[in-house]
């Protein structure tokens, strides 16, 4: 069944936000309806100070017609999504804008573009993204990563997404995460990978490996969330029925599950690309203004923290 209810950005979350100064964001492509609102919503929520990145007859056609007046932002044209792409992530890496903000642009184009060795914006950790999902009249929140970036992690690369996703928590207030290491299973089964990678995962954190966080797995999805569940099967550990993090098999797992709460509980999913130079609110094309305008909010959050 497909939720009706209306998508909520958290208001803590988004107070959080607000007391930090507004990021510089090139919007990139900004060339719909639905991505100008969003940033004009940023925009007038204090979250984001915007360059306009995209066909600058359309984006001006668009200010006018829902009533921004843009006249004080940079408006930079471009012609195309890769080229879009491409002035955007070259305004980051000169530092005129200290975030990237998703438009009406597929997530490889930019990705690519923000991942080149030479004039991207990478740094030599691995990057990753995660979507802080919030459900309508609940303020807490759960991180699902990685749906985006890294299809099929194995241990080295779990452990690198666990330290994004940890650092992101840090930068929410939460000081020691309970992250779940997902599988199908509680018990280590060759035939299930993800099970041996979760093994192998917690054997390096251990060893000391990633500081600042529980971690625990393999879990399945109910032990992970629900306390019931994991009382039920003899799961007792700091993580189970308590996750803050769901550190999910592969994209594919990730994806379906943060789709599920968005339109199965109008789930508002604040999408960030993590260990990069600068954050990249990257959330799916089709996702409401209220996705946007959270993510908008996480990049604060997230930038301030890394700033300290």
């Amino acid at each position: 069944m497909l939720s009706s209810a209306p998508f909520e950005c958290p208001a803590a979350l988004l107070t959080h936000a607000q007391r930090h100064l507004p990021l510089k964001t090139a919007v990139v492509n900004a060339e719909t309806e639905t991505v100008m609102t969003s940033a004009k919503l940023a925009t007038e929520h204090n979250l984001i100070e915007p360059t306009l990145v995209g066909d600058s007859a359309a984006i001006n056609s668009i200010a006018t017609a829902i009533h921004w007046d843009i006249k004080k932002f940079t408006v930079v044209n471009a012609g195309s999504e890769i080229k879009a792409a491409k002035l955007s992530v070259s305004l980051a890496r000169s530092g005129e804008v200290s975030a990237l903000m998703k438009g009406h642009i597929h997530s490889e184009t930019l990705m690519q573009e923000a991942l080149q060795r030479n004039q991207g914006i990478r740094l030599k950790r691995r990057p990753s993204h995660a979507f802080y999902m919030t459900v309508p009249g609940h303020e807490h929140g759960i991180c699902i990563t990685d749906a985006v970036i890294n299809v099929l992690p194995r241990v080295k690369q779990k452990i690198e997404i666990a330290r994004n996703v940890i650092e992101l928590m840090h930068a929410l207030g939460n000081t020691r995460p309970r992250v779940a290491l997902l599988s199908g299973t509680e018990a280590a089964t060759p035939e299930m990978p993800s099970s041996m990678d979760a093994i192998a995962v917690v054997k390096e954190v251990e060893n000391g490996a990633l500081p600042g966080a529980e971690i625990a797995g393999p879990m399945a999805l109910d032990v992970a969330i629900s306390e019931q569940a994991a009382t039920i099967k003899g799961v007792n550990n700091a993580v189970a029925g308590k996750a803050d993090v769901l550190l999910v098999p592969n994209l594919e797992a990730g994806n379906i599950l943060f789709k599920q709460m968005v339109y199965s509980m109008s789930a508002t999913a604040a999408g960030l690309v993590l260990g990069m130079k600068i954050p990249i609110m990257l959330t799916s094309r089709a996702d409401p203004p209220e996705a946007r305008l959270a993510s908008a909010a996480l990049a604060s959050v997230y930038a301030a923290h890394r700033d300290l």
